[in-house]
């Protein structure tokens, strides 16, 4: 496998509308990637509020313990 290193070398040799096409391309792969994590995600969280794996609140509720999380410090 190349080291980051190499494929930067190896890009840097491409011809400047190469660069910008792999650029292009690796920032599209990204953006799925991405996609596909949070549909998962997603898919996960829904299955769960299914099987009633969270509290029913009001939205107010809601609002207020995401407000708190906000203000408490990073474990």
């Amino acid at each position: 496998m190349n080291t980051l290193a190499q494929v930067l070398e190896t890009a840097s040799q491409l011809p400047r509308e190469q660069q910008e096409m792999l650029i292009n391309i690796l920032q599209n792969r990204l953006n799925e990637s991405r996609r596909i994590e949070i549909a998962t995600d997603a898919q996960q969280t829904l299955m769960e509020f299914r099987a009633g794996r969270f509290p029913h609140q009001s939205a107010e509720d809601a609002i207020i313990v995401l407000r708190e999380c906000l203000h408490e410090p990073e474990a």
